[in-house]
């Protein structure tokens, strides 16, 4: 059984919930963007599952390890059978400062083989705008973290 783990961060814009999600580099994914967006995550076996989501974190982005109340998701099963297990913890960063590792690939067929990032960028989005653009199998996730979020700080 295939299983991912990752963090699907959040942050407070004039009183709206943003998440940030990140964008699969690589050829296949550069000219889609709704439905191709992913909480950053990657696949684990031997960690737990949260040791695995922040590792992750890093290795996509390239930013430090978010601190803070972790709160354990549902986890869901994405269309192609594989499960993530997911955490959402209120962090911000800055999404332009992304620098992910990179994979490697034959494109085009016979060109010989090129490196491409894991992910090609990120950004913060409010629930609407990251329903549309979240990778479905991912959308429960965020269904989850609006019922769990904690509610905004009184500002009297």
């Amino acid at each position: 059984m295939k299983q991912s783990a990752g963090l699907l961060l959040f942050r407070r814009r004039e009183s709206k919930l943003e998440v940030f999600l990140v964008h699969p580099g690589g050829p296949f994914w550069q000219r889609k963007d709704a439905g191709a967006w992913s909480i950053p995550k990657g696949e684990f076996s031997n960690e737990p599952p949260l040791q695995a989501a922040l590792r992750e974190f890093v290795e996509e982005t390239g930013l430090t390890s978010p601190t803070g109340q972790f709160i354990e998701l549902t986890p869901v099963k994405q269309p192609g059978g594989k499960t993530v297990f997911a955490w959402a913890v209120e962090w911000d960063c800055d999404a332009t400062q992304i620098k992910s590792n990179t994979f490697t690939l034959e494109w085009p067929k016979g060109s010989g083989v090129r490196e491409f990032p894991e992910i090609d960028r990120a950004g913060w989005f409010d629930i609407a705008t990251a329903t549309s653009k979240l990778l479905k199998g991912q959308l429960p996730l965020l269904n989850r973290l609006v019922s769990v979020a904690p509610p905004e700080p009184n500002s009297d």
